[in-house]
C-alpha cells in the first residue's frame, strides 16, 4: 500500500515548509507514475508535445534539480546535465528506450542529493554559477523555485496520467 502523502507542518520553520512543500510535490509526481505500464509511461498523448509523457516528466524534473541545486547553486559541470545541449530540443525529456523504473530510481537519488545540498547550506547562500543570471540567486529564492516548477509538472502529470488510463486524483 502506498504511504499517504503529508503536508508539512502548519507551525514550520521556514526550511522544513519549503523542503516538505517540494518532498511532496515531488511524491506527487512519483505517485501519477505508480501502475503505469512501460508502453504507457513511455506513451504522448499530446500530438503536438510528443515529449510529454510521464517518463519525460520524471526525466525533466530530474534534470530540473540537477541544474538548479548542483550546476546553479553549487557550481557543477553542465556538461552531463542534457538541459544545457542546445543541439537537442528539449534533450531532458527525452526518454525513449530509458525503462520507468530507471528514470524515477535516477529522479529518487537526485532528490536525495538536492536535499543533502539544501540541509548543508544556508537559506541565504547565493548559486556559484556567474555565467547564468539565475546563478545569482538565494538557496531560498531556488528552493521556491523549485517548489513552483515541481508543482507545475506534477499538474501536467495528472493530466498526462487522466488521459492516459483514467486514473484521477490530487492524492
Amino acid at each position: 500500500m502506498t504511504p499517504s502523502l503529508e503536508r508539512p507542518p502548519l507551525q514550520a520553520d521556514e526550511r522544513t515548509a519549503l523542503v516538505g512543500w517540494l518532498d511532496l510535490q515531488r511524491q506527487i509526481l512519483r505517485r501519477k507514475c505508480e501502475g503505469l505500464s512501460e508502453a504507457d509511461a513511455h506513451r504522448s498523448v499530446l500530438p503536438t508535445s510528443p515529449a510529454m509523457t510521464m517518463a519525460g516528466l520524471v526525466r525533466h524534473m530530474r534534470w530540473t534539480e540537477h541544474t538548479w541545486l548542483e550546476v546553479l547553486f553549487l557550481g557543477g559541470d553542465e556538461t552531463r546535465n542534457p538541459s544545457f545541449d542546445e543541439t537537442v530540443e528539449d534533450a531532458d525529456w527525452r526518454a525513449d528506450g530509458i525503462p520507468l523504473a530507471q528514470l524515477l530510481a535516477e529522479y529518487e537519488a537526485q532528490c536525495a542529493r538536492s536535499n543533502e545540498i539544501v540541509a548543508a547550506a544556508s537559506l541565504d547562500d547565493v548559486g556559484c554559477h556567474s555565467d547564468y543570471r539565475s546563478g545569482g540567486a538565494n538557496l531560498r529564492w531556488m528552493l521556491i523555485h523549485l517548489v513552483e516548477e515541481t508543482g507545475r509538472h506534477a499538474g501536467h502529470a495528472d493530466i498526462v496520467r487522466e488521459l492516459l488510463d483514467g486514473t484521477k486524483g490530487y492524492y
